[in-house]
C-alpha cells in the first residue's frame, strides 16, 4: 500500500486551494527552565530566543504552500502590529492575501507559547497565553470578506474551512462559501472548532473532527474504533456530507461514507513531541488530495503519514512532499525483503530521485576496492 501512496504523492499536481477561517499568529519563547523562582513556586525560564509562526487557517495555508500548492486565504486580522506581521509572513511564503481584511474592533488572535528545556533535554511547553476576541465579525466585514472570496472560487480546485471559533466562520459566511463551491462542483473540506458544532458545515464534502470534537458533535463516546465509526456515520447523515474523517490520534483515522459504510485506516506509532498543528496538517493534506481527485481512503492514509510527521516536530512546521515520500519509502518494505518486481523497482528509483536521495549500485562483491570495480 505504501507504493500506491507514493504514486498518489507523485500525482498530486499543483492545484490552487482557497482557505477560509481564523487567522492566528503563534509566538514562541524558547528558554532554559533552569530553576524555581525564589518569589513563588514557579519555573523560572531564562529566555534564549523568540520565534513567530503562522497558526490556525494561516497555518493551513502555509502547510499547503509547503506541499507545493497555490493558495489564497480569506480571513480577518486586527488593526495592530501582529496583524501586519501575519500578513507579511503569509505574503512572503506566496499566499494570496487579497481576501484578508482588517477589523479595528478586534485584536489579531495571538497564541504565545513558552517552551522550557531542563538540563539540555528536549523542550516542552510550559504555558500558553492567548490574546483574542471570539465575537462574530460584523455584517459589513462579512460582506467585504464574501465580495473578495466568492469570485476566487472560479480558479480553485478545493476549499478548506479552518474554524477555531474566533468569530470568522459565521453561518452566513460559511453557508455562502459552501453553496457557491457546491454549485461549481468544488470539494469543501472543513475542520470544525473544538466545540464540536458541525451544523455550520452541512452540505460540505467532508469534515475532519478529532476524537473529542466527534464526541461533542454526536454525544457518542468515541473511545473505540466501533464507536468512532458510529459517530462518523451519524455526522455524514445529519449534516449531508459525502465523507467524515474522524481522526483518532495514535489509532489513525476512521473514514465514513455517505452509503453508510465506514473503514478504519490505522497509523504507525510515532514519537510524539507536540500535537500542535497536527489537525491543520490533516486538513491540508486531505484538501490537497481532494483537489487532485484522489480517493478518500488514500487521503486518510496520507493524512496519517503527514499528521504523524507533524507530531514529531516542536510547534507548527510545514511538512514537504519529499518528507512524506521519504517516510513512505522507509516504511514501504520489510527490512528482510531483498527481491522486488521490476515495476516496483522503477517506482522505488523514481520516488527516491524525487526525494533527492542518492542511488548506489553494487554487484554483490564486497572485497577490497580495485580497478575492476
Amino acid at each position: 500500500m505504501s507504493y500506491q501512496l507514493i504514486d498518489t504523492v507523485q500525482c498530486l499536481g499543483h492545484p490552487r486551494l482557497l482557505v477560509l477561517g481564523d487567522l492566528i499568529l503563534d509566538r514562541y519563547i524558547w528558554g532554559d527552565a533552569e530553576r524555581v523562582s525564589q518569589e513563588a513556586p514557579v519555573i523560572l525560564l531564562r529566555e534564549e530566543r523568540q520565534e513567530v509562526r503562522l497558526g490556525g487557517a494561516a497555518n493551513v495555508a502555509h502547510m499547503l504552500r509547503g506541499l507545493e500548492c497555490e493558495v489564497s486565504i480569506a480571513g480577518v486580522v486586527g488593526q495592530d502590529a501582529s496583524g501586519t506581521e501575519m500578513i507579511d509572513l503569509m505574503s512572503s511564503t506566496g499566499i494570496d492575501c487579497t481576501a484578508v481584511f482588517t477589523d479595528e474592533s478586534r485584536p489579531s488572535t495571538v497564541k504565545e507559547r513558552y517552551l522550557g528545556r531542563a538540563q539540555h533535554r528536549h523542550p516542552h511547553q510550559i504555558l500558553r497565553v492567548d490574546r483574542e476576541q471570539r465575537h462574530p465579525i460584523s455584517q459589513s466585514v462579512a460582506d467585504n470578506l464574501l465580495r473578495a472570496t466568492l469570485p476566487q472560487l472560479q480558479n480553485c480546485q478545493a476549499v478548506l474551512i479552518s474554524d477555531y471559533a474566533k468569530g470568522i466562520c459565521t453561518e452566513p459566511v460559511v453557508r455562502a462559501v459552501i453553496d457557491a463551491a457546491s454549485a461549481l462542483q468544488i470539494p469543501v473540506i472543513a475542520d470544525p472548532a473544538s466545540t464540536g458544532d458541525c451544523r455550520l458545515f452541512s452540505g460540505a464534502t467532508a469534515i475532519t473532527p478529532n476524537r473529542l470534537e466527534a464526541h461533542r458533535a454526536t454525544g457518542l463516546v468515541t473511545d473505540s474504533i466501533e464507536t468512532a465509526c458510529d459517530a462518523g456515520r451519524q455526522l455524514v447523515e445529519e449534516h449531508d456530507l459525502e465523507f467524515a474523517f474522524v481522526t483518532l490520534d495514535s489509532d489513525g483515522i476512521v473514514l465514513s461514507h455517505r452509503d453508510g459504510t465506514s473503514q478504519h485506516l490505522p497509523t504507525r506509532k510515532r514519537q510524539v513531541y507536540d500535537i500542535t498543528g497536527a489537525g491543520d496538517m490533516v486538513l491540508a493534506i486531505i484538501g490537497l488530495g481532494a483537489a487532485a481527485g484522489r480517493s478518500p481512503a488514500d487521503l486518510a492514509r496520507l493524512a496519517n503519514v503527514a499528521g504523524g510527521l507533524e507530531v514529531e516536530q516542536i510547534g507548527v512546521v510545514a511538512i514537504s512532499r519529499d518528507e512524506i515520500l521519504t517516510d513512505l519509502l522507509r516504511t514501504g518494505r520489510s527490512q528482510d525483503a531483498k527481491l522486488c518486481e521490476m515495476t516496483e523497482l522503477k517506482r522505488q528509483l523514481s520516488a527516491r530521485r524525487t526525494a533527492q536521495q542518492r542511488i548506489v549500485m553494487t554487484n554483490g562483491c564486497f572485497d577490497v576496492l580495485h580497478l575492476g570495480h
